[in-house]
């Protein structure tokens, strides 16, 4: 049943605000007119707070329907129910709004802080629905977020609907949008094709910044084998020791020594007839195109590769370029974000690495 008094409704839990509040609700005069619902109940009002919580009401305010009979003044708030007009008097008195009263009345909440510009209770309602949202009443909502312009409640609705499509189009509400509002079920479809499409184009990017984070390793542990020496291989002033630890990357060193063991020994690759050299080969490239100091460089052919690119500077090699610039970028990024405890890439994903690398430049 709908209140006829909001003086009480003032109270705070605060202390400061209880003496505030009690003495302002004391100070307080007779209200000056009445909210009339759609019931035909009459809810007594304060216009002056009424009219400072909302500049539609303000406007109402100063030419309220007057009853000549009785003199009364009224404000007219159809088309919900009466104890939703209640809570929303009570929230422009207040500017609070219970659980119970969002369960119940979210929806004509929303509608009327719309209607009569009360931002405050437009983003609760938005927040407070986004929070309610079900199967069964995200048509509803999606359609009163497109009426009342409430962005962020349409995007989560249609996120929600997104994820649960298959359970909403056998709802009733549904049926009903493909009936009477073609527009919004478009608009339902359109946004799950574009979201698919999303979460392929992120796979596909976390796959490829991937495949450069594990290529930018393949190029640290080139110059760890060709400086430092690993297990199997060292540079050739250096004898690798059989007692010598395995690295932190050896997965990648491992598959590092097997490819330069097998480019060191390999009779096929005179005739460019080995797709392991051609790898090897690539990578050598790679990391000559990446070196900053070839003078010094103990990687070999790295000083050859970086003369005989910058004599050639060939305008077809923008995709190469781009491949320089990402492994780049993403070796910084590497090393920025990894951690003490991170595991080194599998074997095999190093191997799709190589392969990648060398499909680029067939």
């Amino acid at each position: 049943m709908c209140p006829t008094n909001f003086a009480d409704e003032f109270a705070d839990k605060s202390l400061e605000a209880s003496l505030f509040a009690g003495k302002l609700a004391g100070n307080l005069p007779q209200p000056d007119l009445n909210v009339v619902t759609s019931a035909g109940v009459r809810i007594p009002a304060h216009s002056h707070i009424l009219a400072m919580a909302s500049p539609v009401v303000e406007n109402m305010v100063e030419k309220p329907k007057m009853n000549r009979k009785t003199g009364e003044k009224a404000i007219p708030i159809l088309g919900v129910p009466c104890d939703a007009v209640s809570a929303f008097v009570r929230f422009l008195y207040t500017y609070r709004c219970t659980n119970e009263e969002m369960e119940k009345y979210g929806i004509h909440l929303l509608a009327l802080s719309h209607v009569f510009a009360v931002p405050t209770l437009k983003q609760r309602c938005s927040k407070g629905l986004a929070e309610r949202l079900v199967v069964d009443n995200v048509i509803d909502v999606l359609q009163l977020a497109r009426l009342c312009d409430a962005p962020d409640l349409y995007l989560k609705g249609m996120k929600f609907a997104a994820t649960k499509f298959k359970a909403i189009e056998k709802t009733e509400g549904y049926k009903f949008l493909q009936k009477h509002d073609p527009w919004l079920e478009l608009e339902i479809l359109q946004f799950i094709e574009e979201n698919v499409l999303r979460k392929k184009r992120t796979k596909k990017n976390k796959e490829e910044q991937n495949l450069y984070i594990q290529l930018s390793e393949a190029m640290d542990c080139l110059v760890h084998i060709c400086t430092e020496g690993c297990t199997g291989v060292g540079p050739y002033d250096m004898e690798p020791s059989k007692k010598k630890e395995p690295c932190k990357r050896f997965s990648t060193c491992q598959g590092l020594q097997l490819l330069i063991k097998h480019f060191a020994t390999c009779k096929k690759r005179v005739n460019g007839g080995c797709s392991r050299c051609k790898r090897m080969w690539q990578l050598l490239k790679l990391h000559a195109s990446m070196c900053e100091q070839p003078g010094n460089c103990r990687v070999p052919l790295c000083r050859q590769f970086k003369l005989k690119m910058q004599q050639e500077k060939k305008g077809d090699d923008a995709k190469w370029r781009l491949l320089v610039r990402k492994v780049v970028s993403a070796k910084t990024i590497s090393s920025l974000s990894r951690s003490k405890d991170s595991k080194p890439q599998p074997k095999r994903e190093l191997q799709h690495a190589i392969s990648c690398l060398q499909g680029l430049q067939a």
